[in-house]
């Protein structure tokens, strides 16, 4: 068995999976099955297609409700439990906030409109009855981006697992879904990204099953006057977190560990505290660059 490094672009991102197979034809076969699988998931579920379940949703707002599927009505489901463990903070109609924002340029938002957008806010206000979801208010949005490329990264490794593939990971753009350790048994060193240092890792880890995922301020940001502002947005005032730089965290689904590490960025001073009850793995940095961490025993 030799192990294959397949690249692809997917969700606005540079993605990769790695797997272990007799030789590359059959490798190329089945990461196309899996990338195959992404593509689903990205089709179906972007915020930008007005095709997508969710362009019809939002393009709903206010005016009827729409029958969804239950593959959809499950990340609903997930999407009401990550709002009520975060108590608020975790909300999948807070996307409308990127009205106000734009990451690409050092400008903040004209205060009328953030206000505007954060009174758009609020996942309690969903109707769901059946399989209804309405959105009372015209204007108001949903947004899986919080967690749908960490939900395609277990979709893809599923994929792979229903083909015998028992050697590999998926990576979406550094959301991370382990099926198994090498072909010799080692594991799998996945490295952190330093969040000030695009080319520098602040840690190594050695993973052989789970998921593995990192939220953090250095992908979409700017800085002006010397503060950074980062994508990661509280719902209730629409402003960027600024507690921590990253949170990693390993978990056996990355759905879980995508879910857990973002809302350890949004409680900020109370992250720490958040991450030590969720019972997870996790390496977390703080603005100051102290990295704080606890390894727990993990079974996927």
């Amino acid at each position: 068995m030799e192990i294959f490094r397949l690249p692809f672009a997917a969700m606005a991102s540079q993605c990769e999976i790695v797997l272990a197979a007799p030789d590359l034809a059959q490798a190329q076969a089945l990461a196309g099955a899996a990338m195959a699988e992404v593509a689903r998931i990205e089709h179906k579920y972007s915020r930008y297609r007005a095709d997508s379940i969710v362009g019809r949703i939002n393009q709903a707002a206010g005016v009827c409700a729409v029958a969804c599927d239950d593959e959809t009505l499950a990340l609903l489901q997930f999407a009401d439990e990550l709002y009520q463990t975060s108590e608020g903070l975790f909300d999948i109609t807070s996307g409308v906030l990127r009205q106000a924002w734009d990451f690409r340029q050092p400008r903040l938002p004209d205060p009328e409109l953030l206000a505007a957008c954060v009174q758009l806010i609020g996942w309690q206000r969903v109707e769901r009855s059946g399989t209804q979801v309405y959105l009372p208010q015209a204007g108001m949005q949903l947004d899986f981006g919080g967690y749908g490329k960490e939900y395609a990264a277990d979709r893809a490794a599923d994929v792979l697992r229903q083909h015998g593939v028992a050697h590999g990971y998926v990576n979406l753009a550094g959301d991370f879904r382990i099926l198994g350790p090498r072909p010799s048994g080692a594991p799998w060193q996945i490295g952190i990204q330093d969040p000030r240092q695009r080319d520098r890792l602040v840690a190594s880890i050695p993973v052989t099953q789970g998921a593995l995922t990192t939220s953090g301020d250095y992908e979409r940001y700017f800085e002006l006057d010397g503060q950074r502002y980062c994508h990661i947005l509280d719902p209730r005032d629409g402003q960027p977190v600024r507690h921590w730089r990253s949170v990693t965290v390993l978990a056996p689904l990355a759905i879980v560990a995508g879910g857990v590490s973002t809302i350890a960025m949004l409680k900020q001073q109370e992250g720490l505290a958040y991450l030590a009850d969720a019972g997870y793995s996790y390496l977390a940095i703080d603005q100051s660059g102290q990295p704080h961490q606890a390894v727990r025993h993990q079974t996927a």
